[in-house]
């Protein structure tokens, strides 16, 4: 481990505490975002919105708002990649385990799983938009200059 730059320590409660910080982020924010493009056209949020995915689609102004939403979410979870996990290497890791909680979710909410093609392209949409922007800003802050003041502060 000597020729190694940082060490890695196994820590199971801040890997739990940072797949639960990212789930509650991923609903969160989608259901801000769901009340926001619902506010377009005065409709009313549901937990339909969130978990049937008979909604998603491209035939009705409501399943066109909801993929909007999820995608903007998408955005939104990239951010918290950034700010809370902070590992360019992690976020695909913790991208797909935030939608596959979602699809137990769903499966669980339908009583079925998931065969629309439209729930399907919408959420590999999501994942590959979280994953590769969520990596592009860690990787950003990682590359940052780490400044080394090797002059001794003097107090005048």
């Amino acid at each position: 481990m000597a020729g190694q730059f940082r060490s890695y320590v196994w820590d199971p409660v801040l890997i739990v505490s940072q797949i639960l910080l990212m789930q509650a982020i991923y609903y969160s924010f989608l259901g801000i975002w769901l009340v926001v493009v619902d506010s377009l056209v005065h409709s009313s949020p549901g937990l339909d919105q969130i978990f049937s995915y008979e909604i998603l689609g491209f035939s009705i102004l409501q399943g066109r708002l909801a993929m909007m939403a999820f995608i903007l979410n998408a955005l939104t979870c990239a951010l918290g990649l950034l700010y809370f996990i902070r590992r360019g290497k992690q976020c695909l890791d913790f991208t797909v385990t935030v939608h596959v909680f979602h699809l137990l979710g769903c499966w669980i909410y339908n009583s079925r799983f998931p065969t629309t093609l439209t729930w399907w392209l919408v959420n590999i949409a999501c994942i590959a938009l979280m994953a590769v922007i969520g990596e592009y800003l860690c990787m950003r802050t990682e590359l940052n200059e780490i400044p080394l003041n090797s002059a001794p502060k003097s107090n005048v």
